[in-house]
């Protein structure tokens, strides 16, 4: 149908001006495309407009609102997931613009949409003794047990993002004395990451144990699933949670049914600050762009902020107060009141 634009300007926004115009990441491409998944269901289920239908001038402004409070009611979306969506259709709208400037105004009312404020969740992380007693869960006499120990002692201690953990190859791993290994985070951004000689040797075990071929198998994925293909951020979270029940069960403590990948990280972080790790080396090792997303981790920390206030100088406080008890006639006095 001819005059079905949208699901033409659509096909181009994703095959071409995500990958080759504006060179994003592979994932942020299927973010995308899920939203643009997830509107048009919707627009089928909800608005009986069938896909090959959907004109550009149907979604206007008030759609996407009515799109958008279905995913937060219906769906039961947060409202970080909610933004997520609405960052997207963002995206294809000032795309849409340069392409067919005869949507300009419609356009312009659909990025007038504004992002929802959302309360930040409290940093999740876990004390040295937990995340000890969580390492050693796994079955070191089995094969994928020796697998999930090096997966598990890395992802803390590199203090990798569990994307950047299942992009590892082979040859990101450098097996000279000082073991380090080579990330690739946000933006296409690398980073060398120096690891802890224990876990060091476990990758040595590992990779040995293996059977790698180097470097004729530098591209092969570090970490692999029953089936031989690279671990997916899924089963990431599958292992670890499988291993947190073990570690509950076993009694080791402040494990929660709740835990990510992502605690980890915030786990690895807290441990370099309470060391007394200076914050810029904390920074390059987690890989973030600014120094002020490593401050959260500052202030998160009560213990250390008690400590840095009470260290700073002797407080001018009397600690002391009158022994009232003494006093009869005060406390007659108050009791009259």
């Amino acid at each position: 149908m001819r005059g079905a634009d949208f699901g033409r300007y659509l096909t181009q926004f994703l095959t071409v001006h995500l990958p080759g115009q504006v060179g994003s990441r592979r994932n942020t491409q299927l973010s995308y495309r899920d939203t643009f998944s997830l509107m048009l269901q919707y627009c089928r289920d909800q608005e009986r407009i069938a896909p090959e239908k959907l004109l550009v001038s149907q979604v206007d402004r008030d759609l996407v609102l009515r799109f958008l409070k279905w995913l937060e009611e219906e769906r039961g979306c947060k409202v970080t997931t909610r933004n997520q969506r609405l960052a997207a259709i963002h995206s294809f709208f000032s795309f849409l613009m340069v392409e067919a400037p005869q949507y300009m105004e419609q356009g312009q009312k659909v990025l007038s949409i504004p992002m929802k404020k959302a309360d930040k969740p409290p940093l999740m992380y876990l004390p040295l003794d937990s995340i000890k007693g969580l390492l050693e869960q796994p079955d070191l006499m089995t094969v994928h047990g020796k697998r999930d120990a090096v997966l598990l002692a890395l992802l803390y201690d590199s203090g990798a993002r569990v994307q950047e953990l299942v992009d590892l190859k082979v040859g990101d791993v450098n097996l000279s004395e000082a073991v380090t290994i080579s990330l690739t985070g946000k933006g296409g951004k690398s980073r060398i990451v120096p690891v802890m000689k224990p876990t060091g040797e476990l990758l040595k075990q590992y990779i040995d144990g293996m059977g790698f071929i180097l470097p004729a198998q530098n591209r092969r994925p570090l970490f692999t699933n029953r089936g031989n293909k690279p671990l997916t951020r899924a089963g990431v979270t599958y292992i670890l949670k499988k291993y947190a029940k073990e570690a509950q069960l076993n009694g080791v403590p402040n494990i929660s049914d709740e835990i990510t990948p992502h605690w980890l990280r915030h786990s690895k972080a807290m441990h370099l600050l309470q060391a007394g790790v200076n914050l810029v080396y904390i920074r390059d090792l987690l890989g973030h762009s600014d120094i002020s997303t490593t401050e959260i981790y500052a202030r998160a920390d009560e213990a250390m902020k008690r400590d840095a206030l009470m260290a700073a100088y002797e407080s001018p406080s009397n600690n002391e107060l009158p022994a009232w008890k003494k006093d009869k006639g005060l406390l007659d006095w108050l009791k009259s009141l």
